[in-house]
Order: structure tokens, then sequence, then C-alpha cells
């Protein structure tokens, strides 16, 4: 259940600063934690993603000064180089004020609004992770997005491109794809209606997917394998459908596939997405803005599937 609750303010620990927020976006691990998978602590206030401005810095920390643009990695680096999520392990973004380590706290890369700046971190860290760091993505190789739309794969598109790589985008929404082919999908095609495995393999020559992100687990998995190339890398960060799909272990084999399992992102990780923001070489896509109030209407419309891009909430 989503309440809106007066809370008391948070406090800057030592090393930490206190942001004031003005945007906050949704990523289906919202939808997931609201629901209690995987079992988190209640009541959490939601949100991994945000960006505001600096509203006063806790002892040891420099480098800000109040009222500067900031947006936030939600990826918190623990001494056992485990990554807490903002939001899932602690509370988050959907509030008015966030006290955050120091360390994950940026300046808004210039020409970004607030809310782009708070569109993008979670998704294009865990995009750029699988593509970049785990795939080892490079340039004319082509990449297969899964249900672009979300914001993993909405990410992806923005990261492959700007890498060079040729990019095949699906969805059962033929709007989606429209848009999609806007934003530069080199491909695209309705896996509702259309046989994915013969339009990749035209698509591509016959040479098959090199990379493929997949997110939705038991209704995509088969596929995946049909449509990488041989030698190619199968990138997986999430299983929307099922986390239980037909293992085919046959064609791992026989094509000498790589099945490459990633989850958020290192540091690294954020500071490599960053520069390609900041670059404007790869920029995050906003479906709709929204007032915190109706944040209700914010869920339905994510857990429904209705967006492309991300939605973002105006604190």
């Amino acid at each position: 259940m989503l309440v809106l609750e007066e809370v008391a303010d948070p406090a800057p620990g030592p090393g930490e600063v206190l942001i004031r927020l003005r945007a906050s976006a949704l990523n289906h691990l919202d939808v997931w934690i609201r629901k209690g998978l995987p079992s988190v602590p209640k009541p959490r206030i939601l949100g991994a993603d945000g960006s505001g401005v600096v509203e006063a810095l806790g002892a040891g920390v420099t480098g800000f000064e109040p009222g500067q643009p900031v947006v936030i990695n939600p990826g918190v680096e623990m001494p056992d180089g485990v990554i807490h999520v903002i939001g899932e392990h602690g509370d988050g973004t959907n509030a008015e004020l966030i006290a955050v380590p120091a360390s994950n706290v940026y300046p808004i890369p210039e020409g970004l609004s607030f809310e782009e700046a708070a569109a993008f971190p979670l998704v294009f860290e865990t995009a750029y992770r699988m593509l970049v760091t785990r795939a080892h993505l490079r340039a004319g190789e082509w990449v297969l997005l899964w249900g672009i739309g979300g914001g993993v794969s909405t990410a992806g598109l923005a990261i492959a491109r700007a890498l060079g790589a040729r990019t095949i985008a699906t969805s059962s929404s033929d709007a989606k794809l429209e848009r999609a082919r806007e934003l530069g999908a080199d491909a695209t095609v309705n896996h509702a209606t259309d046989d994915v495995k013969a339009f990749v393999r035209e698509a591509t020559e016959g040479h098959g997917a090199d990379v493929v992100v997949d997110t939705v687990g038991e209704a995509t998995w088969r596929t995946s394998l049909d449509v990488a190339a041989r030698d190619g890398r199968i990138a997986v960060c999430g299983a929307t459908s099922g986390p239980n799909p037909p293992a085919a272990l046959h064609r791992i084999w026989w094509k000498q596939l790589t099945i490459l399992g990633s989850t958020m992102g290192t540091k690294t990780d954020f500071e490599g997405a960053y520069e390609l923001v900041a670059s404007r070489r790869a920029l995050p896509v906003v479906d709709e803005v929204v007032p915190l109030a109706d944040i209700r209407a914010a869920h339905a419309r994510l857990e429904a599937g209705e967006q492309l891009g991300k939605i973002v909430l105006a604190v």
C-alpha cells in the first residue's frame, strides 16, 4: 500500500549530504518492494532515483555548496563490496529530503533538467554494466533489446547507439516501436504478432544478435537462445515473466554462448554511464512527469507497462 504521510526530517551524518529533492523517478524495483518482493522491512520510503539541490553538509564533507543542483547514484557500495540500493535497503527518494553518502552525489550534467537527471541513474547504471562491463559490447555488433519501453531496455538502446552498435528493439506495442525508431533503433519487431527469430535472422543477414539484453525471463528465454549469434552473449538482469525458463542447454554449447548475470552496478559503472549522459552521447527518456501526490496513479501506469522511458515524480 502506498501512503503519503509526514515523517521527521533526516539530518546529514558525517560524510553525508542532505538533498532537497526536486524529482524522483520510478523503477519496477519500487513495485516489487511495495509488494514485499523480496522481503523488505516495512514501512519504507520508496525511490532509488532522485535529483535536487544540496540542503546541508555533514561533518567532513567538502566539494559541494548549499543550493547546488545534484543527482544521486542509487548504488551505495558497502565495505564488503555489496551494493545497497537506496529505497530498497533504506529509505528512498519519494520524499522532500534525503541524506546520502557524499560519494554518491554528483553535479547534474549541464543541460539536464531535474526530471531528466532523476530519470537516468539506476537504469543507465544497470544497462551500462550489462552492455559494457559484462558483455564488452563493441562498435558494429548487433544488440537485441527485449521490451522497449522498460527503463533498462530504453537506457540500453541509448548506450548501445552511443557505442556504435546496431540495435533491434522489441515490443508488443506498435506505438512504442515507432517511438523506438525515433530514438534511433535500427530495426524493430512486434514480439506479440511477429516471428522474432525470423526477423532477427533477416535483419542481421543471418548473423544473429551478438548481445541479447533479457530482463523478461521465462517468456523470452528460448527465443533469446535462438537469436543469439555464435559466440554471442546474453545479459540477464531480471525475469519479469518468471525466473525458471526452459534451459535448452544444447543451444548454449552448440553456439558457444556466454550467459552473463548482472545487477545494478559499481561506482565505476555509474561514472561510465554518467559520462555518456554528461557528454550527451546517451540521454534519458522521460515518459511523463506527475506530482508526488499522484504516486498511486504513477505506479499503476508503470505496473501496466504503459510507459516508454521513465515516469518521474515532481517533488
